[in-house]
């Protein structure tokens, strides 16, 4: 009477659980490298490079290494360079490395002793052959 049809399990892209954001907490400390596909949020410290899809530096966050992502927004600390896609400085950031983005915002307050360096996202075609 109220049983649900049928349906066939879902295939592809579709199949796949979306990834739950990592913590590490305030009182973490990790060295060496940091390696997600999906999304890590950083309270603690890490001492070492970080490539994620998305990080999200916490007010008690602090990296001091490269940063490589597709997203990254720093509440916390950052010393080294950040590469990704879009990169938001909070009023709390404070980063001194450069960084390499297609997208970049910076609220005031924010404090950022570096480079910026503007590049262009991928094409299409360019994350066609990165998967092969």
């Amino acid at each position: 009477m109220f049983a649900r049809p049928a349906s066939s399990p879902p295939s592809g892209e579709a199949a796949r659980k979306p990834l739950i954001a990592s913590l590490i907490a305030a009182d973490v400390r990790l060295n060496g490298e940091l390696v997600s596909e999906g999304e890590v949020h950083l309270d603690g410290a890490l001492e070492g490079e970080a490539r994620v899809r998305r990080l999200v530096v916490g007010e008690t966050g602090f990296v001091d290494g490269a940063i490589d992502a597709d997203s990254v927004a720093v509440r916390g600390r950052v010393h080294g360079a950040i590469t990704a896609r879009a990169v938001v400085l909070h009023a709390s950031a404070q980063v001194d490395g450069d960084i390499t983005a297609s997208e970049l915002a910076i609220e005031a307050g924010a404090r950022f002793s570096g480079r910026s360096v503007h590049s262009e996202p991928p094409t299409a075609v360019a994350l066609l052959d990165a998967a092969e």
